[in-house]
């Protein structure tokens, strides 16, 4: 019986909080929500950037 309570203390330490304490208050938001921002500023740079060639497409 010893080792499985062993192992439940290991597991019990595995499962803290890794960020630094001072990091610990902060809200992340999720990883999907940064994908899509970073789509969206692509697509907007790139529309900025290329909008003489879109421009020349709608003439």
């Amino acid at each position: 019986m010893a080792p499985f309570f062993f192992t439940k203390n290991m597991t019990d330490k595995d499962n803290e909080e890794l960020r630094p304490t001072k990091m610990r208050g902060v809200a992340f938001p999720k990883a999907k929500y940064g994908v899509i921002v970073a789509i969206i500023i692509i697509v907007v740079v790139n529309l900025i950037y290329y909008k003489d060639f879109f421009l020349s497409l709608i003439n």
